[in-house]
């Protein structure tokens, strides 16, 4: 029994990378993607923005609507619907038929991670559930961010078909695995949409999810530009570069690693210390951002924060709104992507009118405010909790 909850937690671990990468590889290659269909680089950029806008609008929706339906099912039909997508990719010469192979699996995205999340967070005890979600989230860091220069290498040494072939034969491989491997899961208690869409009236569930987008405004507002802050800032080169990415996203999945055992153990401690972590690790940037060794241990410690932070993300949404798992990891899921966009946005918008260096304020302010809401979050909870006490008393 212990054997299958591991393979089933690797099989939705690999199943969120290849999901992740689908959407984020693109991001390597661009430049590839423009030479082949014959576009502009801003405009290959639509593959990226608009799977995003997609995951944001669908993420509160698609997981209600698939919650009353056996898991396997579900996942096994995503997966279908991303390996199409992805061959698709790999064979059409038309932009636009590229766009809706990116637009309709987009649509998909939120309905496996958030059951990848709630199977995973299912298959132990309530207790160890943050463990378990944490090694899926690894599959979720290594998609976002290890992913991309994998892709960009691939493409490097063939072409850019070959590339979308790697996104194809992941997706393909955790298809194979999920329909020998992963058995059936009936959902055990349908819960009516009326039941979930009322998490929506608790302040704590509108508090939590503000708190993700300010957390991934203050990671994405300032990592969306890392490239550009090393070869500015830093002045090193594009080899540099890349290893600097790749410290960063090693880092992240360190992170998923920590996150798994802390918020098991210091849940409260360990969400309200991260703003100040993290802005300490901005304030840092700024000054040190200049010299590579400095900055070297600065991605470093920063992805580590950013990979316990998408964890923390995950833990504020779902604990706020517990009686409807599938909604909630949808709703976090959408958040991400709201504050990722605003985020960059607010990056591009700092860089162009201050400097590449004062980037680094979009995530400080960021982190103010999200401290500002954790404390809120906290202050909640407990006067939560001693109304339950005099309750029962």
């Amino acid at each position: 029994m212990a054997n299958q909850k591991k393979l089933l937690v690797f099989i939705l671990t690999i199943g969120v990378f290849g999901i992740l990468n689908t959407e984020m590889g693109v991001i390597g290659i661009l430049p590839e993607i423009a030479d082949r269909f014959h576009v502009s680089v801003s405009s290959a950029g639509w593959l990226v923005s608009i799977f995003a806008i997609g995951v944001a609008i669908s993420g509160p929706i698609m997981p209600l609507l698939f919650s009353r339906f056996n898991r396997k099912k579900v996942m096994v039909f995503v997966l279908s619907i991303f390996v199409i997508a992805n061959l698709i990719s790999i064979f059409t010469t038309s932009f636009t038929v590229l766009l809706i192979a990116r637009i309709i699996p987009a649509l998909c995205h939120p309905v496996y991670c958030s059951l990848a999340f709630s199977v995973a967070a299912d298959s132990v005890s309530k207790e160890e559930a943050p463990k378990a979600v944490a090694k899926v989230f690894i599959g979720v860091s290594a998609g976002m961010v290890v992913g991309v220069p994998i892709v960009s290498f691939i493409a490097g040494i063939s072409n850019v078909q070959m590339a979308m072939v790697f996104f194809a034969i992941i997706n393909i491989a955790v298809l194979i695995a999920t329909i020998l491997f992963v058995p059936s899961i009936p959902v055990k208690e349908k819960i009516s949409y009326g039941k979930q869409l009322n998490v929506l009236k608790h302040a704590n569930t509108w508090i939590a999810i503000i708190i993700v987008i300010l957390i991934n405004s203050a990671i994405f507002g300032v990592y969306s530009y890392l490239a550009e802050f090393l070869q500015t800032v830093t002045n090193v080169s594009t080899n540099i570069t890349s290893l600097m990415l790749f410290i960063y996203g090693a880092a992240n999945i360190i992170g998923n690693i920590l996150a798994g055992r802390l918020l098991i153990d210091k849940p409260v401690k360990t969400i309200v210390a991260l703003p100040f972590l993290m802005g300490a690790t901005y304030i840092l940037l700024f000054f040190a951002g200049q010299f590579t060794v400095p900055m070297a241990l600065i991605t470093l410690i920063w992805g580590i924060l950013a990979g316990l932070a998408g964890n923390i993300n995950q833990y504020v949404v779902t604990t706020a709104a517990e009686e409807a798992p599938d909604f909630a990891n949808g709703l976090f899921l959408s958040a991400c992507n709201i504050g990722t966009t605003i985020g960059a946005a607010a990056g591009g918008v700092f860089i162009s009118g201050m400097g590449t260096q004062y980037v680094v304020l979009v995530g400080l302010l960021s982190l103010i405010l999200t401290a500002v809401f954790i404390l809120l979050r906290n202050y909640l909870n407990i006067k939560q909790m001693k109304g339950s006490v005099n309750l029962e008393n």
